[in-house]
């Protein structure tokens, strides 16, 4: 029985892990700094994209195949500050824009370099 079920979950975790949604994180990343730029936080050229940190931390699915996301990114600037933010809006496999971007900056640190 222990060795059924064992068998049953291995074959069902990779199933489970599509229920995520699209992988969306461009949007709302490029939303975000966007956002950083207009509220004359740092300016888009100064931040070191590929240090950019991500993480999903929700995905639900509604109705039609659209997925509200909540992404977290953290963003570093040229000189070492960074920037976490919290983003909220809905996509889908077939458009990731499918609404407006909500962006919350909620910790804003400077480097003391």
């Amino acid at each position: 029985m222990k060795k059924f079920l064992l068998v049953t979950l291995l074959a069902v975790l990779p199933i489970l892990s599509f229920a995520k949604g699209p992988d969306c994180h461009s949007w709302p990343m490029n939303m975000s700094e966007v956002w950083l730029q207009n509220a004359g936080i740092v300016a888009i050229e100064n931040i070191n994209e590929p240090k950019t940190k991500i993480t999903l931390l929700a995905s639900e699915k509604k109705a039609k195949g659209l997925y509200t996301q909540i992404y977290h990114f953290i963003f570093y600037d040229a000189i070492g500050n960074s920037y976490e933010i919290i983003t909220n809006n809905d996509a889908s496999y077939g458009e990731c824009s499918e609404t407006g971007v909500d962006v919350y900056l909620i910790s804003r640190s400077v480097s003391n370099k």
